[in-house]
């Protein structure tokens, strides 16, 4: 029956040795259609179905899982068959290169030590473990750095390497902290061309200390000079400079005030001050 064979079938292999094959049922397939997977590694090997089929929620296999997968050289045999109780159905069949759908994992143990004096890191790391090789020269490796704390989130410096276990680093600034990733690829050998994961971000480098100093300076004049302006403000309104400075009442006059009195009263109440050993001296003047 045309249409009932599976379609859009796919297989990748992940964290060194498990696989995961997918496909979807023919469009024209009876409802009733079920699905089994046989694969043969190489010619060596027998023919084997799937121990572990992914199911979708009518219980129909959609998918398989596959455990301790080995990449050899030869091409890999898979077989999709189907059956109903209404019709016969397509069979569909394809040779796949194993290690060409690998995902590769990100390198390993990667560490980064600077020299204070050259102002360069040296960054190193293991390769990618894979089933079917163990050599530096297979793979190449793209180095992305980032300063941390990039608001951007733009690259500062990025790398692409063949082989080796180590790169040079120079930096441009001493007073940032910086966050590196990497990831890997197949360069030659029988290794999966495209880009693998990426690592986990490792970070390095010394803060910038004067920078965080500078801001805490400013953040504390802003301060300063925001409360400074709120209690000015607070204190127009609610008059308490009054409070705290009154006013020096000005000094009376002694002679203000005084109403029109009696001289003769006036006169009376002064009391004449004389010495007891006053001598009075009378004078006359005496015509000639």
């Amino acid at each position: 029956m045309n249409g009932s064979a599976i379609e859009n079938f796919s297989c990748v292999i992940y964290n060194i040795s498990l696989m995961k094959c997918t496909w979807q049922a023919g469009r024209d397939a009876p409802g009733d259609t079920q699905y089994f997977l046989y694969w043969q590694n190489s010619r060596d090997n027998d023919m084997m179905e799937c121990e572990l089929y992914i199911k979708d929620e009518n219980g129909r296999n959609t998918g398989c899982r596959f455990q301790n997968v080995m990449i050899k050289t030869e091409g890999a045999y898979f077989l999709v068959n189907g059956s109903s109780k209404d019709s016969l159905i397509q069979f569909y069949d394809e040779y796949i290169e194993l290690y060409k759908i690998e995902r590769l994992m990100p390198p390993s143990n990667i560490t980064v030590n600077c020299d204070e004096m050259k102002n360069e890191c040296i960054i190193q790391w293991q390769r990618p473990q894979i089933s079917h090789s163990n050599k530096d020269k297979c793979f190449k490796y793209e180095i992305n750095i980032k300063y941390k704390g990039n608001p951007e989130g733009k690259t500062k410096y990025t790398s692409i390497q063949e082989g080796g276990n180590s790169h040079t680093f120079q930096r441009s600034n001493t007073r940032r902290k910086y966050l590196l990733r990497m990831r890997s690829a197949g360069s030659a050998c029988l290794v999966s061309p495209s880009w693998g994961e990426w690592s986990a971000t490792v970070e390095f480098g010394n803060e910038e200390i004067i920078s965080s100093s500078v801001w805490i300076l400013v953040v504390i004049a802003v301060a300063t000079v925001l409360v400074a302006i709120s209690t000015i403000l607070f204190c127009q309104r609610a008059g308490c400079w009054k409070a705290a400075f009154s006013q020096i009442p000005e000094p009376k006059s002694s002679f203000c005030g005084l109403s029109d009195t009696n001289p003769e009263l006036m006169e009376s109440k002064i009391q004449p001050i004389t010495s007891e050993n006053e001598e009075i001296i009378l004078v006359t003047d005496i015509e000639k």
